[in-house]
Order: structure tokens, then C-alpha cells, then sequence
């Protein structure tokens, strides 16, 4: 498999591997990150793209390996530099993980409430700035149960960058939603990362989605426990010949 040399990178991982007890869900997963790309991390079910990105925000400990965020090692850090290196993160989860008694402004808020000593008004007005930046504008006093699929997703990605992260991970943002809907969030992300230079790692098993705001990706195989394919998605549903890639992006059976 060719592995590109990645220029300036923002994450970083060096022989990643992870098992829980005697299942090994991947192993030996090595790949850089460019700044201001949209990077996809991208597999069929079971394969550990979301273990990946939980391992890549400290919440899991590699089993062997390391990576680096913004060149530090998470895991290694510690207290208050590890707070630090947190909040220069931004994470969306798979449903937009609301709290549900608070309105979207609230939501927002949040981080700023905990991780800034911003006065109200202050906090208030950065949080209304990130619902215009993702189309709330007119839903910041509404309920998530008051909202669709899709602005929950987006009132997601507000929360996420409440405190200008550097870096956006994004877990699965167009599970679940019409293909309309899916479009729309795709085109999202790319003004996003276009209008703002930050750097998106985007888990996903969409390919529409993967084709749609891709730079680059990552392909992850249940059955190789590992990376079976790097490089542009285009390029990969055009010429892979490794027969799992080649049907995954050619939506063939096998």
C-alpha cells in the first residue's frame, strides 16, 4: 500500500494498534494528517473507525503505537497541558449529543461556560456567531427535541467549535439522514474547512459523503485488523485493485 509523505502534520499516527483482551480490532495503523484538509477515516462495520477516533482524543490508550495531536503526544500529557492540548480539540458524536433540557444556544454555551472566563453577554454572542456559521441562527432558543436530524447535527458542529479548535473530529455526521439533508451537511463541512482552515478527521461509512468532502482517506478492514488502502477517494474508487477497496467504492457485492 503507497503511503504518502504528509507535509506540516496536525495528527498523527505511528503504529496504532488496539485489542480489547484477545480480540485485536486493528493493528500496525500508520497515517498523517495535513492542515486545513478534510481527512476521512472510512470502513465497513465493525472495523474500529470510531474506536480510532475515540482513540485519537485520549479517551481510549493504544494498545501499541502512539499518536500525536498538534505534536504533542496526548496520552503522555498530563494535567493542566493535557487540558490544554483538550481544547485546542472539537468532537461532534454520531447523534449531535444534545443535552436535551438545554436550548441550542445553551448547548453551545457550554464549553465556553466551562473552559473560558468569558462574562455572559461575551459567552452568549460567540455562541451565536457558531449556530450562523452552521444555519441556527433562527433555532438558537429551541429544544433539540424541537429540531430535525439534521440541525441537531449541525447544532453538533456549533458545540464542536465553540472554542475555535484547531482540529474537528467528527463522528459519523450523516448517519441517519436523507440524502437532501446529507448533502447539505456535506457541503457544510466543506465551507467550514474552506472559510476557516480548520482541520476536519470525518469517521464515516457514507460514500457519497466520503466522495463529497474527501482529501483524503483512510480505509479500515474487519478482516485484514488493519488499513488496507491511503489516499485521494476519487483516485481510490477509480483504481483500486485491492478487491475489498475496489467494492467498497463500486458498491459491489463480494
Amino acid at each position: 500500500m503507497h503511503r504518502r509523505e504528509v507535509r506540516d502534520p496536525v495528527v498523527e499516527a505511528e503504529g496504532i494498534a488496539m485489542a480489547f483482551g484477545s480480540n485485536t480490532l486493528f493493528r500496525d495503523v500508520s497515517f498523517g494528517v495535513e492542515r486545513g484538509e478534510v481527512f476521512v477515516i472510512l470502513g465497513g462495520s465493525g472495523c474500529g473507525k470510531s474506536t480510532l477516533l475515540k482513540m485519537l482524543i485520549g479517551l481510549y490508550e493504544p494498545t501499541a503505537g502512539r499518536s500525536r495531536i498538534l505534536g504533542q503526544d496526548l496520552h503522555a500529557a498530563e494535567s493542566d497541558a493535557r487540558r490544554a492540548l483538550l481544547a485546542k480539540l472539537g468532537v461532534m458524536w454520531q447523534s449531535g449529543a444534545l443535552f436535551g433540557s438545554m436550548t441550542l444556544l445553551e448547548n453551545v454555551m457550554l464549553p465556553l461556560e466551562e473552559h473560558t472566563r468569558l462574562p455572559p453577554a461575551a459567552r452568549e454572542e460567540v455562541a451565536r456567531v457558531k449556530l450562523g456559521l452552521v444555519g441556527l441562527s433562527d433555532a438558537a432558543d429551541r429544544l433539540p427535541a424541537e429540531i430535525s436530524g439534521g440541525m441537531a447535527k449541525r447544532a453538533g458542529i456549533a458545540r464542536a467549535m465553540a472554542l475555535d479548535p484547531r482540529v474537528l473530529f467528527l463522528d459519523e455526521p450523516s448517519a441517519g439522514l436523507d440524502p437532501i439533508t446529507s448533502a447539505g451537511l456535506d457541503q457544510l463541512i466543506k465551507d467550514l474547512a474552506r472559510d476557516l482552515g480548520t482541520t476536519f478527521v470525518v469517521v464515516t461509512h457514507e460514500l457519497q459523503s466520503i466522495l463529497a468532502i474527501g482529501d483524503r482517506c483512510i480505509m479500515l478492514d474487519k478482516q485484514a485488523k488493519g488499513m488496507i488502502a491511503e489516499g485521494d477517494p476519487r483516485e481510490l474508487r477509480d483504481h483500486a485493485t485491492h478487491p475489498t477497496v475496489r467494492a467498497f467504492f463500486r458498491r459491489e457485492a463480494m
